[in-house]
């Protein structure tokens, strides 16, 4: 549905690629006209919307201004077009989800195939990247909604729903800490560590933790994947810190022991979802977002259990 001037939706174009060229070629339309509507819409607002910098185009101050509106607008849009499609009796959308690596393994899938049984004529995109990106994200439009572990709370965006997950050491079942029913850092410094990047929550967790130590952890490796951390910790590698989410099938197949960190009581990682503060939601992404609330609490509860 294009019912609104083809100046907004190629500002739009525009502003999620950093590039006219890409915007033109992701609208299907000559580079041209898609310079010509950004220089109508400068000159009727009296400033230019973007900076041209060597890395790409960047909104000025009027552009971000612009781009809040423009936001809501195209959201909105996207929530009129479902709700005329159902009724018509089709339950139709596009939702695109941004998320931590670990949520990929268990809860999406799950989440994404229960979508599809209800209506298989709605469409999910899922975009991986840490915790700390997401926020951005969702409020800049580039996602309807972001998982994340460990936010802080932002008018900017809606907490739909969340769970609480214990932190803790993940090792090979035969490794020497494999049988505590917890475990301190201290203990754990004595084996090679397998620690985040700052860029993942799981980081930020530990920091108050590992500031408490006498002796400061020197990990064996660093990484941004919580993938390649947990295989790391599975080939007996290192000691590597994660919440159960994602560990499900591991944990079962026995390929994996987690153990809780303890530190002065538990270590908790708050998994939320979130959308843009004030959106309105289509029904189609209405349905997902019950979807992940009840898969989250399902596990949550497992796990008090």
């Amino acid at each position: 549905m294009r019912i609104h001037a083809p100046a907004i939706t190629y500002f739009d174009a525009v502003r999620r690629a950093r590039s006219i060229r890409e915007a033109a070629r992701r609208l299907n339309v000559a580079s041209s006209a898609v310079n010509r509507q950004i220089l109508k819409l400068e000159q009727e607002i009296g400033a230019p919307l973007f900076e041209r910098l060597p890395s790409g185009l960047k909104l000025t101050a009027a552009g971000e201004a612009l781009a809040r509106h423009v936001i809501v607008v195209m959201q909105d849009l996207e929530r009129a077009r479902q709700d005329i499609e159902a009724l018509r009796g089709a339950r139709a959308g596009h939702i695109t989800v941004a998320t931590v690596e670990g949520v990929c393994g268990e809860i999406l899938p799950e989440v994404i195939g229960r979508m599809r049984q209800r209506s298989s004529s709605v469409t999910v995109t899922a975009i991986t990247m840490g915790s700390f990106a997401i926020p951005r994200a969702v409020i800049e439009g580039e996602a309807d909604i972001g998982l994340a572990f460990g936010l802080r709370r932002s008018g900017d965006l809606q907490q739909v729903a969340h769970g609480r997950f214990r932190l803790g050491a993940i090792v090979k079942p035969d490794h020497p800490l494999a049988k505590r029913k917890t475990v301190k850092m201290s203990a754990c410094l004595d084996y090679p560590l397998i620690l985040a990047t700052p860029d993942l929550s799981i980081n930020v967790l530990l920091e108050p933790v590992v500031s408490r130590l006498v002796r400061m952890p020197e990990p064996a490796v660093t990484s941004s994947s919580v993938e390649l951390m947990r295989e790391l910790a599975a080939q007996g590698i290192g000691i590597a810190f994660q919440t159960r989410i994602g560990l499900a099938r591991p944990l079962a197949d026995g390929a994996l022991v987690h153990i809780p960190l303890e530190a002065g009581g538990p270590v908790w990682s708050d998994l939320g979802v979130y959308v843009r503060a004030g959106r309105s939601i289509p029904s189609a992404m209405a349905s997902f977002l019950r979807l992940i609330a009840d898969s989250i609490a399902s596990r949550e509860a497992a796990e008090n259990r």
